[in-house]
């Protein structure tokens, strides 16, 4: 099984981008995550094109960019000029969610579809064969270090019984509340990938803990 680590910039210090990029250049993390929150969808402001173009400049690994934000429609062809390898959107912002994956395809990068935990999995079933990933938020999105939604579990199995009868090949992707005490559990449950922030950010040695979580 594929498992992947990609540490969220939300929780990184905004003042040493070009360090934190070298960080995961030299970790064994795969994606850098970057949360792009519009202050509408979510009740939180984060980061815009400057900022992508800045860590595509330094960062090695692929950007891994989850869009919080209404009409994502209108900046797909922007966030992939800016750097964005893969593009999530959120199936609550959209009126066909089907048209957007199209879009971000169009791009030549890989799309994504996301829910918060109050929208059923089952929403997911006619797009997980179109679609690279899907992320199962595991907290509402919007903020970082929340607390981890034990429920979550379910959904994933939900999600993974979906995919196997849609003989789908998409990552499963996981976000909030993430850390070294559940990531084994999580990979163990069929998730593919772990987006971790204050696990990783603010953690004493973020390389360590980046290898503990894959490995444990």
């Amino acid at each position: 099984m594929k498992k992947f680590i990609s540490p969220s910039l939300l929780a990184a210090d905004f003042g040493n981008l070009k360090a934190t990029c070298e960080m995961i250049n030299n970790s064994e993390a795969h994606w850098l995550h970057i949360d792009v929150m519009d202050g509408t969808f979510v009740p939180n402001i984060s980061f815009g094109f400057p900022v992508i173009e800045a860590a595509k400049k330094y960062c090695t690994k692929p950007l891994d960019v989850h869009l919080m934000i209404v009409h994502p429609e209108k900046y797909i062809s922007r966030f992939a000029k800016a750097g964005a390898d893969i593009l999530t959107f959120h199936y609550e912002t959209v009126e066909n969610a089907f048209e957007i994956i199209e879009m971000i395809k169009s791009e030549g990068i890989k799309a994504g579809i996301t829910i918060n935990p109050d929208i059923p999995v089952s929403v997911l079933e006619p797009y997980v064969d179109k679609v690279d990933l899907v992320l199962i938020m595991t907290v509402f999105a919007g903020y970082g270090g929340q607390i981890f939604i034990e429920e979550s579990y379910n959904r994933i199995a939900e999600l993974k019984e979906i995919i196997k009868r849609k003989s789908a090949n998409c990552l499963i992707e996981v976000d909030g509340g993430v850390s070294e005490l559940n990531a084994k559990k999580l990979f163990d449950n069929g998730v593919n990938v772990l987006v971790a922030g204050s696990a990783v950010f603010k953690a004493s040695n973020p390389i360590e803990t980046i290898h503990n979580m894959l490995n444990k």
